[in-house]
């Protein structure tokens, strides 16, 4: 069914049900109850209240949430209650409640949120269940409830209205829980190893740290163009230049692409940079962190993504992009060589961007198209052209290289890690050709900055920096394959 008629039929379903709520409102409000009251004092989530029974007990308690399924047997009704901490059933009976039992069957609806006061006992078929001697409307629910997400249209909706998702889905509401102890396992992780997390700008007046279309907007009062940060690396080792040696951001950032199952324009990155310490000391780091975290997460180093199994447990392989190449490729040293590698990329079906590009640039391009979609279990790829790493420092044994690696995992590329180039005069070329690059026509390309050239100037530290990917980091640990389904409110089309 078109999307569009879906969600008119939902929203014309929905307004007879609305109307029937507006009067039940004044109704209510005819009898002295206002729908939408003051707090009222809760003394236990459901969760905490399951997991406290024993016996059929007479101790009371009141608890407050949504009520997500209503059953009634004539002067008897069973409902559900959901609250943070998961749902509990609740009995409701004329003979305890006398009027306002009427109250709860003709003017309380599925939706509705409730405060309940009342004693505990278990049922014929073993479920604890709270006994309501007394209850309170929180707060009036003025439209149905979804019965259930399926099909491509429910999916729109489920996006669009994130929060009719987390009311209707447990595994929506666990994954984002899930996503959510993953951050803090992060920070805990790096504040460990002597981390501070810091917090740096938004606004750039120049678009940098990474080969990535901008956002680009205006400041009305300077009279400036401004850009969406792209990445926070510059200004994070402006840091560590102050003397921060290890800083770490959990940060948005913002790139001008496409939507696909892997990417929003904006999405959230961890950034961290360690004075003294390189790419090789930051893998072993990136390896113990990725195992402690997921961990933490699911308590198996062994998850299940998609159509994978994906073993945590192993040590994770390293290889050079060149090396890659051959192997997942299947080519020749011959077949990627600077005379050979044009022809070779014709047959892989890879093009070029912008024309007149180095070897380097294009042996990256002929990564992208063979191998990448190959590195299933955790790979560390090691060895990238100069020309792709503009901001990483030379490999001193191969000059034409740069020491740096990219974590890749179902396919994916979770993390990105180099020596920081710390020598302004390469810094100074680099930038350069970055600029004659997007002056040719590569909106990726990064921007000449003056101004951190200066920073760098005043003298950088051997530093290692490392971006990883928390959004594809969340669909890993959940088994989640569209990043829409672990960001909250994921870009969209407008409607």
């Amino acid at each position: 069914m078109n999307t569009n008629v879906r969600e008119q039929e939902l929203e014309h379903s929905s307004s007879g049900e609305h109307e029937i709520r507006v009067k039940k409102v004044a109704q209510l409000r005819s009898q002295g109850i206002e729908p939408w009251p003051a707090k009222k004092p809760v003394s236990a989530t459901a969760k905490a209240i399951l997991d406290e029974f024993k016996n059929e007990e007479q101790k009371e308690y009141t608890l407050a949430g949504r009520l997500v399924a209503v059953r009634g047997h004539g002067k008897t009704s069973f409902a559900k209650l959901q609250d943070r901490s998961g749902q509990i059933q609740l009995y409701f009976k004329e003979d305890i409640l006398g009027a306002s039992f009427k109250i709860f069957q003709e003017l309380i609806d599925l939706g509705d949120i409730v405060w309940v006061r009342g004693t505990l006992f278990l049922t014929k078929t073993g479920e604890v269940t709270v006994r309501v001697d007394e209850f309170t409307l929180l707060s009036k629910c003025l439209h149905p409830l979804p019965e259930k997400f399926h099909g491509i249209a429910d999916v729109e909706i489920k996006y669009r209205q994130r929060y009719l998702d987390l009311i209707s889905s447990a595994e929506s509401r666990q994954k984002f829980t899930a996503r959510s102890k993953m951050i803090s396992g992060i920070r805990h992780y790096l504040e460990a190893l002597d981390f501070i997390e810091v917090e740096t700008p938004m606004l750039h007046p120049i678009p940098g740290g990474a080969a990535a279309k901008p956002f680009v907007t205006h400041h009305n009062a300077l009279g400036t163009e401004l850009f969406l940060r792209i990445a926070p690396e510059l200004y994070l080792k402006r840091l560590v230049i102050g003397g921060f040696e290890r800083v770490y951001e959990i940060n948005r950032n913002f790139r001008n692409e496409g939507v696909s199952t892997r990417h929003n324009p904006e999405f959230t990155m961890l950034e961290f940079y360690m004075a003294h310490e390189d790419y090789h000391f930051t893998m072993d780091l990136i390896e113990d962190m990725f195992r402690t975290v997921i961990k933490q997460a699911g308590g198996s180093l062994e998850l299940t993504y998609g159509d994978y199994t994906l073993d945590f447990s192993k040590p994770f392989e390293r290889i050079s992009l060149y090396n890659a190449i051959i192997k997942y490729g299947k080519l020749t040293p011959a077949e990627i060589s600077p005379e050979a590698i044009d022809a070779t990329l014709k047959k892989c079906g890879a093009k070029l961007v912008v024309k007149d590009v180095s070897w380097g640039q294009k042996l990256f391009l002929l990564f992208d198209e063979v191998v990448e979609k190959h590195l299933i279990q955790p790979t560390f790829l090691i060895d990238f052209p100069v020309e792709v790493s503009p901001l990483a420092k030379r490999d001193p044994e191969n000059p034409e290289f740069v020491a740096r690696f990219e974590l890749f995992i179902a396919g994916m590329e979770l993390a990105n890690c180099f020596n920081e180039l710390n020598e302004p005069f390469d810094q100074r070329e680099r930038f350069a050709q970055q600029a004659r690059t997007h002056e040719a026509g590569d909106d990726e390309a990064m921007r000449f900055d003056e101004d951190f050239i200066k920073a760098v100037e005043y003298g950088l530290a051997p530093t290692v920096g490392c971006g990883v990917g928390i959004d594809r980091l969340a669909m890993i640990v959940t088994n989640t394959t569209s990043i829409k389904d672990v960001i909250l409110f994921p870009t969209l089309k407008r409607k």
